[in-house]
């Protein structure tokens, strides 16, 4: 792939993540501060599994083209948030297919898992004062290198899984909450 089709791949990448983000944090403040009939909640928890295995599938195609297609090699902590995030696809796939709201208890343990490294790989990424001090420069791959720096930095690797594992965490926390309001 030339560098112009990955920039615009890039881009399209962190719109989505933007958006993502705007979806996930309006949801939260719609669920913990909002009234408690909401028509936008009914939708979001009406068409959760689909949502969720949208999010699931381009979370486990797209980081596969940065790396079997354009040789974007994943470094460590990458790896580790893969691991995570891959049987998701699967996982929600089954889930949207037998129509299986109860999916939530079974991905929330590797949702938080996966949430907990993002978390740990941003928090070095952008405020790490040395290459040397992140984890994931000893596998040969750093991300330092940065790939993929959109937006003023702010849209990379990292930042983009952050971004899958909140807002599946915000979905699961919204069908949680709402079952519980219904029981």
């Amino acid at each position: 792939m030339n560098f112009e089709t990955v920039h615009y791949l890039n881009i399209f990448l962190g719109i989505g993540a933007i958006l993502l983000q705007i979806f996930s944090v309006v949801i939260l403040l719609i669920l913990f501060f909002g009234s408690k009939k909401n028509i936008f909640l009914d939708y979001v928890e009406k068409h959760f599994l689909a949502i969720g295995f949208f999010i699931s599938l381009c979370a486990s195609v797209f980081p596969l083209v940065y790396s079997e297609i354009i040789n974007f090699l994943p470094c460590y902590l990458c790896w580790w948030q893969r691991i995570f995030i891959f049987p998701m696809l699967f996982i929600f796939g089954v889930a949207f297919w037998d129509k299986d709201k109860k999916v939530v208890r079974y991905t929330l343990p590797l949702l938080c898992a996966g949430f907990l490294i993002s978390v740990y790989h941003n928090f070095e990424y952008y405020f790490s004062e040395s290459a040397s001090s992140l984890p994931c420069d000893a596998s040969g791959v750093s991300c330092y290198q940065q790939l993929v720096s959109e937006f003023g930095g702010y849209i990379s690797i990292p930042m983009l899984a952050l971004t899958v594992f909140f807002s599946l965490l915000v979905l699961c926390l919204v069908v949680h909450i709402k079952q519980k309001k219904t029981n």
